[in-house]
This record gives structure tokens, sequence and C-alpha cells, in this order.
């Protein structure tokens, strides 16, 4: 048995992790996933929770649900807006849109929460589900008018 960790072991990973974000060591805004941090510290789950809770009343860090804890300072745009610009940027219509398991991937966040968007953009029109062979586009975003 693993000998018990001393009282405040999540003061030292909130430190860790304000170190980490000052550096800007927290990629696009995002944390590492609580599994990882446990993995990372040899500590539980109510450990880094505590560590990420003592983050989140300082206003540096906020949990998103069904993507994980992101800056608080950085505003990523909503994932239905990121996934609208990978039609926009890279795809022409009738191309294969990606799996969800690579959007899962790409953009960090749970696959509840690519199925809603995608559930969205097969809503407005853009993408088309066949049966078997997954998703297409089936219509170009409409270009954002700038102010």
């Amino acid at each position: 048995m693993p000998d018990p960790s001393p009282r405040g072991t999540y003061l030292l990973i909130a430190d860790a992790l304000r170190r980490r974000i000052a550096e800007g060591g927290a990629e696009g805004g995002a944390l590492p996933s609580e599994a990882a941090l446990m993995a990372a510290y040899k500590v539980s789950r109510n450990t880094v929770r505590r560590a990420l809770k003592t983050l989140e009343a300082e206003k540096l860090v906020s949990s998103v649900p069904g993507a994980g804890w992101r800056l608080s300072s950085r505003s990523a745009p909503p994932l239905l807006d990121r996934m609208t610009a990978l039609i926009r940027e890279e795809l022409s219509v009738g191309d294969s849109y990606p799996s969800e398991s690579k959007l899962c991937e790409r953009f960090g966040v749970s696959r509840t929460a690519v199925r809603r968007a995608l559930a969205q953009m097969e809503g407005i029109g853009l993408l088309a589900t066949i049966h078997g062979k997954g998703r297409t586009v089936r219509a170009l975003p409409m270009q954002e008018e700038e102010s």
C-alpha cells in the first residue's frame, strides 16, 4: 500500500499548475485531463479536483462541461464554430467529414460534445449522414460578415 499523501498535497499540485499556466504550458488554453494529472502526480482524483477548485476560486481556470478545465483568460470559440471553420478552411462539398473520434482528439473535447455539434451542423444543412459511410459535407457555411 502506498504511503499516505501529506496534508496539503492539493496545494502543491495547484502551485505546480499555476507555474505551468504562467509559463504558457497550457496548450490551447486547456489543462491536462484529471486522469492525466492523477497519473503525473500519483494522487487520487479527489486531490486533483481540490487543486483545480483552488485555481478555479482564483479565477485562473474554469470547468467546461464536456471539454475539461480551461484557462479563464483565454476563451476558446464554441465547439460548433470551430467545427464549422474546419469545413470552411479544409473541406469542400462532397468531402468526408472527420470521424467523431478524430474530432474528439483534434478539439480535445468529449464525444458527447462532438455529437451535439454534429447534430446542430446536420440540422442547419452543413452535413449529411449516410448510414455505413459516415458524414459528408453537404454545403459550405456562410461567411461571417466583419463589422
